[in-house]
């Protein structure tokens, strides 16, 4: 799928923590650009979802996979105790602690990464979407022993069944 605008400025706020990792720098400006739609995952919710079904669907899917909610962000009713007006954009954080803390043992730049998060953000057009990090970027230059790997793997199909599911409006 295509980036919206609403998403650009978004996702554009994933980017650099995707950037520093894939290029192992400590620096920002030392790492090569990667192109958005390549750092991230999105989902369009279906026709009849709603915004709020996305969010009942992706808890309790959560809970079904061993996935803990660790954080909710609603970032736009910050924005609008601002005195800002703000189309809907929340923030959920899904972990697995167990795994969650082998990665980060096994190299502390995993920190950066945590808790896994998918947001839900709302375009100009009120379309709902879901958006996370590319795991598999992430994954695959973490250079993990083979079965710690293989966790990895499951937290990100977790948090594609959790998505999936948002989108749909599963039950």
């Amino acid at each position: 799928m295509r980036n919206t605008r609403g998403l650009t400025t978004f996702s554009a706020v994933l980017l650099p923590l995707i950037l520093v990792f894939a290029a192992g720098a400590a620096r920002a400006d030392d790492v090569p650009a990667v192109p958005l739609d390549k750092a991230v995952i999105k989902m369009r919710l279906h026709k009849g979802v709603t915004m709020d079904d996305a969010i009942s669907s992706m808890k309790l899917r959560a809970n079904m996979l061993n996935m803990k909610l660790v954080a909710h962000l609603p970032l736009s009713k910050q924005i609008e105790a601002m005195g800002k007006k703000a189309r809907r954009m929340e923030v959920f954080q899904f972990c697995n602690p167990l795994i969650a803390q082998q990665m980060v043992e096994s190299n502390i730049d995993f920190a950066a990464y945590l808790p896994c998060r998918i947001a839900l953000v709302e375009d100009e057009h009120g379309q709902g979407w879901l958006v996370m990090t590319n795991l598999n970027m992430i994954i695959r230059g973490g250079h993990l022993e083979p079965k710690l790997k293989a966790k990895a793997e499951r937290v990100r199909d977790a948090l594609m069944k959790i998505m999936k599911a948002g989108a749909g409006g599963e039950l």
